[in-house]
């Protein structure tokens, strides 16, 4: 996430997964989301924890004292990680706590067998805001307060969608730190695939692909990347004929239009 090292974050992920486990981690994710939102409206809090001149121990015994019945202790350690970590810049601290608050939502999820629900709702959310600018605007509304969102949230998404993209939806409405709400849900989305060490695949067809369609298009693909590929379809009419499939930088295009710009590029050569 934004470039964060790997090695600080490595070393605070390690705390978080010692102690994710005996937690609540829907609570451990709404907890570390509002830590990350204190230092991001805190400048003075955010400036003084990621100062790598400090000793680490007395960052640790500072948020100790600011957050230590605040907080649960799953949460509590897990920010004291990221206060020792160093960090190339100040806003890498809240970066990581965002991070790991969105890790938790997609363990919540795969302990209920939802995790494929979360990506698969994220990506469609995604695509709802797409379709539906007055929604987005409402959404991306810095005057709008973030109960007034997570109200109109809940009323469109509760019992539709997981609790755990309710919460990352809601989070990124409410707090969406510089981003875009369509960039920030592509980064969840990213986070929430990690999980089972999987790539992301979108599919752009005319029509939607059958179910048996997709599951042999996800193996072929399993097979070629050698891990796990999640696809997430988008039905576009433009489309001529067959599908393209974009995974990071690569795009496999098997469209009518996709061969005849093929062609033209060769002409041009």
């Amino acid at each position: 996430m934004r470039g964060l090292s790997r090695a600080s974050l490595a070393e605070v992920e390690e705390r978080f997964n010692s102690v994710a486990g005996s937690a609540d981690l829907g609570t451990l994710a709404d907890e570390l989301s509002a830590v990350a939102d204190l230092f991001d409206r805190e400048h003075g809090l955010r400036r003084g924890f990621s100062d790598a001149s400090r000793p680490a121990e007395q960052k640790a015994q500072a948020v100790r004292a600011l957050l230590a019945g605040k907080v649960s202790e799953p949460a509590l350690e897990t920010t004291v990680a990221a206060v020792e970590a160093k960090w190339s810049r100040s806003g890498d601290l809240a970066d990581a706590l965002e991070r790991l608050s969105v890790v938790a939502s997609a363990a919540e999820a795969e302990s209920q067998s939802r995790l494929d629900d979360v990506e698969d709702e994220l990506f469609r959310f995604g695509r709802i805001l797409a379709a539906n600018p007055d929604l987005r605007r409402v959404l991306s509304d810095a005057a709008v307060p973030g109960e007034r969102k997570r109200e109109l949230l809940a009323g469109l998404l509760a019992d539709k969608v997981a609790p755990s993209t309710l919460r990352l939806v809601t989070q990124l409405s409410a707090h969406p730190r510089g981003r875009s709400l369509e960039a920030g849900l592509d980064e969840y989305g990213w986070i929430v695939a990690q999980q089972r060490q999987r790539l992301v695949g979108l599919v752009r067809c005319a029509v939607p692909l059958g179910d048996g369609q997709k599951q042999r298009l996800a193996a072929w693909l399993s097979n070629t990347y050698g891990r796990d590929v999640h696809l997430n379809v988008e039905v576009d009419p433009k489309v001529l004929g067959g599908f393209s499939v974009q995974i990071g930088d690569d795009l496999i295009d098997s469209t009518i239009a996709g061969r005849i710009e093929e062609v033209r590029r060769r002409l041009a050569g």
